[in-house]
């Protein structure tokens, strides 16, 4: 089992939970430390015994949520091919990070890190488009995201990224 899956039920898990909700309804910096472990009923020490710091459970919390989006991305690209498909895995990513309630978590960059999703566009567009069109791409996509966290709503934002896409 790879270490940053948290076996369920566990203080780890419930970590990771609370941390998903209070990063995606707060972002980053109004999240509390204290508040994530009060509400996965877990103490502080818990949390920096696992992750190390909150960056450390922010980070563990967005890989988590960028490797489920990946995987449905990749998805749809397989089915679709090509241009389309690219399209096609820019609007299932979509509604896979409003699915798992991480617009605002996933609609900012990542900062430091390399960017799973910027690299797994750059590698579905490739070999026909031109070589920043992953981090193009990306910077649409998360603009919608960050539309929905913004309170626009999830319909309208994804409408706006396949009009964006030339697929709407």
């Amino acid at each position: 089992m790879r270490e940053w899956v948290p076996v369920p039920g566990s203080a780890k898990a419930r970590l990771v939970a609370a941390a998903l909700e209070r990063f995606e309804a707060l972002g980053f910096a109004g999240a509390s430390v204290v508040e994530i472990a009060r509400l996965a009923e877990a103490t502080t020490g818990a949390l920096y015994h696992h992750f190390g710091s909150k960056q450390g459970l922010f980070d563990i919390v967005r890989l988590e949520i960028e490797r489920r989006v990946r995987d449905r991305m990749e998805g749809a690209h397989a089915a679709v091919g090509g241009r389309e498909g690219v399209a096609a895995a820019l609007l299932v990513g979509f509604d896979a990070a409003v699915g798992f309630r991480a617009a605002r978590i996933l609609g900012d960059p990542a900062g430091g890190e390399p960017e799973l999703l910027a690299e797994t566009l750059a590698a579905l567009a490739a070999p026909h488009a031109p070589r920043p069109a992953g981090r193009v791409l990306l910077g649409a996509w998360r603009a919608a995201l960050r539309a929905v966290a913004d309170g626009a709503p999830a319909d309208a934002a994804r409408r706006a990224l396949a009009w964006s896409l030339g697929a709407g």
